[in-house]
């Protein structure tokens, strides 16, 4: 049995759907009784199970011989990251009681930035998983491509792609949900000890400037990158109701920067199959339906 947290989210419904498909059972971990049917249709065995609360985390890893864990991400923390330590703190106790088989976490590029950002959430994680001796794998996927989502209005209505990301010339790692849940599939089925470290980008590193092309050829209209910036950046994430941005604007700076960055720039990192042009046209589907 494999648990699966995040399960109804991008990531952990593709993880679940490829170990289904290998006929594996498959243990949906939910908050929401009222996405279970959904799961249980599939022959899934269902959990209730909050990320904070470690007695019901525990009672939902209990038995499994895999646990994904999908922390959730908080994108206006307050100073410490108390939320993502409430978490840490809960996933850390139950998968030391219930002593599963083996783990494997989405975490992050970036989860070995030399400074504070948005990311530590994954950094802290890691640390905490690390230290309960059980067999974990920590997935360091790039900047996923489904990001773009928030560029679909402007790109189509205004043709234009405001990108916080910059230069608009810099090529960036990049890589779709689906691979993410696919690679973190395959590895809940290896056999390993200890610590290890699996870092996933897409089939070529992209550029805004690639983002607006894909884009321009989806909806065949011209698109063109407009760099947000820098010192406007503040301003901007307070009027969306951010209370704390520093932390979002510091993971910008990482990328942007390149202190956000993989191990050997991404030479040893595994490489997905789908495409920004494939994402990118998926994204526009979704908007017009």
């Amino acid at each position: 049995m494999y648990a699966i947290t995040g399960i109804t989210g991008k990531v952990g419904g593709a993880l679940a759907r490829g170990l289904l498909a290998e006929r594996l059972p498959v243990r949906a971990v939910l908050r929401d009784e009222a996405k279970a049917a959904e799961w249980r249709a599939q022959g899934c065995d269902v959990a209730l199970a909050e990320m904070d609360d470690a007695a019901s985390l525990t009672t939902a890893f209990r038995g499994a011989a895999g646990v994904f864990i999908l922390p959730p991400s908080e994108f206006d923390p307050e100073p410490g990251f108390p939320e993502a330590r409430r978490v840490i703190a809960a996933v850390t106790a139950a998968l030391a009681e219930a002593r599963s088989g083996k783990v494997v976490c989405l975490s992050t590029i970036g989860a070995d930035a030399p400074h504070e950002n948005l990311l530590t959430q994954r950094t802290l994680m890691e640390q905490s998983l690390e230290e309960t001796g059980l067999p974990v794998t920590f997935v360091r996927p790039g900047w996923f491509m489904e990001n773009a989502l928030l560029d679909v209005p402007s790109a189509r209505d205004e043709g234009v792609l405001r990108s916080f990301l910059q230069p608009a010339d810099k090529l960036f790692p990049m890589v779709a949900t689906q691979d993410v849940g696919r690679l973190a599939a395959a590895l809940l089925r290896e056999d390993w000890i200890g610590t290890r470290v699996v870092e996933l980008e897409g089939p070529a590193r992209i550029s805004p400037n690639d983002l607006a092309r894909a884009f321009a050829s989806v909806l065949g209209r011209p698109v063109r990158v407009e760099t947000v910036p820098r010192e406007s950046w503040e301003q901007i994430f307070r009027s969306q109701g951010t209370q704390n941005p520093l932390p979002r604007i510091r993971m910008l700076d990482g990328f942007n920067e390149g202190w956000i960055e993989f191990i050997h720039h991404g030479r040893s990192a595994v490489k997905g199959t789908t495409t920004i042009d494939n994402v990118i046209a998926e994204l526009v589907e979704a908007s017009r339906a």
